[in-house]
């Protein structure tokens, strides 16, 4: 069952958490409705593990024709990689970055995206939807070099995609972090890999400050919720050393580990010592 984010008369976000079985060979995703005055987008649906029980679920909440948009905050696997089910299933369209609009249709079969991409620029975009708008906001290496995230501006929560990921099961990601400190362990390792650098992650607070924010909802994990939830993750991501800060010499060298097919381990090459 979707958790309700956010619901009015006219307006509802719903989060899908655990559509994915839990067997340690796929990474837990979030996927996201919002429908306003009959109008409904879907936010980063994720790959075909997901798409019987995400179509099945938004229908039982809103009727799939009347679906505009399929909205792609990147165009990793975990995000479209089943936008050839949803090319043929509905009538909407793709919203993505241009960076990606013409590496997306290699999701399809020929001909799925043709008149059917909306290429974001850079610099982002509002886009309608019903009798409102989604804000399209820049978030460029974070962690894709196209890259938005998503911010409905009648809920004033803010999708953030892989920024603020936290590694829990499906039902963890159902109940909203509002006590940052004890969650930062389940975020750190991901956001140091992920995260193209320290310099980025400040821009992007420079410009989230600017919003009336009662909820950060990323892909993977659970909400964060509350002011000062909210404050302190952007604290926590501006002093946040990651990407490329951490990288030297020592990570470009030509490899001597031995990959082993069968057991798929990787191992060190024989004489050579632990270190």
């Amino acid at each position: 069952m979707p958790i309700e984010l956010y619901r009015d008369k006219t307006h509802a976000c719903l989060m899908f958490t655990d559509l994915i079985e839990e067997d340690g060979q796929a990474i837990q995703a979030n996927q996201f409705l919002i429908v306003d005055n009959g109008t409904g987008a879907i936010i980063d649906p994720g790959g075909n593990l997901a798409f019987n029980e995400l179509f099945m679920g938004m229908s039982r909440h809103f009727q799939p024709q009347k679906l505009a948009y399929v909205v792609a905050s990147h165009a990793d696997p975990d995000i479209i990689a089943s936008l050839d089910r949803w090319m043929t299933s509905t009538r909407a369209q793709l919203v993505i970055s241009r960076i990606w609009e013409r590496f997306a249709p290699h999701f399809t079969k020929v001909g799925k995206t043709e008149n059917r991409v909306i290429g974001v620029p850079d610099s982002g975009g509002r886009l309608p939807l019903g009798k409102t708008e989604l804000v399209l906001l820049p978030a460029h290496f974070l962690h894709a070099e196209g890259n938005f995230h998503f911010y409905d501006p009648i809920s004033k929560i803010l999708f953030t995609g892989d920024l603020g990921v936290s590694l829990t099961t499906g039902a963890e990601a159902q109940k909203p972090v509002t006590d940052l400190m004890p969650h930062i362990a389940r975020m750190e390792g991901f956001h140091r890999r992920y995260m193209v650098s320290n310099k980025i992650l400040r821009l992007w607070v420079q410009m989230a400050r600017q919003l009336p924010i009662d909820m950060i909802v990323p892909q993977h994990g659970a909400p964060i919720m509350g002011k000062p939830a909210i404050t302190d993750l952007f604290n926590w991501l501006e002093g946040l050393q990651c990407g490329i800060d951490l990288f030297d010499q020592r990570a470009y060298q030509l490899p001597a580990a031995e990959i082993d097919p069968v057991s798929r381990q990787v191992r060190a090459p024989q004489g050579a010592t632990a270190s």
